[in-house]
């Protein structure tokens, strides 16, 4: 359990740094400027979002995924919508202090101006519908199982979507990537851990306000369901053209889904596939990466990983340690229950 924990972290850092390089460009502007991805890269001076960042770097996926993980540790498995809204914003206002581009998403940014206008944050998150709140709820994954019967695990993603993306949407797209991180690390490989995912977030009709965006929930069964059989360029040509691969939860989760499935023992491969696609790729990486390291955390490239952790500065194991405390004392409480 504590080696497919840390490879959720260490898959969701990977998957952020391979996809660094190539985020929001297109796939013409990719092959330009990169030809094939096969590792890490320097991101190029014409990259929109992180221009010369060097390799293995990591972005807003994994710093906003420790800052979930931090209050959840700080808050023994409680998430504060206060103190998530006063988190981003620190982040945000450092980020811009740094010079850097790589700032908050649109629902996320939405969300937090009302806040800082003095809106409540346990209400501004009702329009947002894109990836900001999946990206990094794969701490939740780790600290709550999938097996227990007082829908801790549900209660703890909505808390995690509240302040920005309170839609069924939100919910949806974050409770996919929690549960699937969940269920590998009771043990499930990747295909099973889908199929648990897909059947927490159905049994959970009524989480996040209505809007009139595509269900996430259908759309990966339909990208499952249309992309099997798919390898090499013929499934790159059909996620980008039928799935999408934008920062909206209802195109760039679906295809992260995909990629767990197709490359659930070729993790390397699957997030350097992701990195190629153009548009959100770090975001799809990374969520694709939390999944493939949490179901197979041997496959992961240790060289790699090795320079992720090293150039972004990254301790993982303690931040594990303690999400695995919160998990086993839920467990605990469960029992006594």
């Amino acid at each position: 359990m504590r080696e497919r924990a840390l490879g959720a972290l260490t898959g969701l850092a990977l998957g952020d740094a391979l996809g660094m390089p190539t985020q929001s460009m297109s796939p013409e502007q990719i092959r330009r400027h990169y030809g094939t991805i096969t590792g890490l890269r320097d991101a190029v001076a014409e990259q929109p979002i992180a221009p010369s960042m060097p390799a293995g770097s990591v972005t807003d996926d994994t710093e906003q995924a420790l800052i979930l993980a931090g209050l959840l540790i700080d808050g023994g498995g409680h998430v504060d919508p206060h103190h998530l809204a006063e988190a981003l914003l620190t982040w945000e206002d450092d980020m811009r202090a740094r010079g850097s581009l790589d700032l908050l998403g649109p629902s996320t940014k939405h969300a937090l101006e009302q806040v800082r206008a003095g809106a409540d944050p346990r209400r501004t998150g009702r329009e947002g519908t894109t990836n900001g709140a999946a990206m990094r709820v794969s701490p939740v994954g780790i600290a709550f199982s999938l097996n227990t019967a007082d829908d801790a695990l549900a209660r703890a993603v909505h808390a995690s979507c509240l302040v920005t993306h309170d839609t069924r949407q939100g919910f949806e797209a974050a409770g996919l990537i929690a549960a699937a991180v969940s269920a590998a690390i009771d043990g499930a490989d990747a295909g099973s851990a889908l199929e648990a995912a897909l059947d927490f977030v159905v049994a959970h009709p009524q989480e996040g306000h209505w809007t009139e965006k595509a269900s996430v929930t259908a759309r990966t069964r339909l990208a499952l369901e249309k992309t099997r059989g798919l390898q090499g360029d013929a499934l790159a040509d059909h996620v980008r053209e039928y799935v999408g691969t934008s920062v909206e939860s209802a195109e760039s989760v679906p295809c992260a889904l995909v990629i767990v499935r197709e490359f659930a023992r070729r993790p390397l491969a699957g997030l350097c596939f992701a990195a190629e696609l153009g548009g959100d790729t770090d975001t799809i990486a990374a969520m694709a990466g939390a999944i493939l390291g949490a179901s197979a955390p041997r496959l992961l490239p240790a060289e790699q990983v090795r320079q992720v952790l090293e150039r972004s500065g990254l301790e993982l194991a303690p931040v594990c340690e303690a999400l695995l405390a919160i998990r086993s004392e839920h467990a605990h409480l469960g029992r006594r229950s």
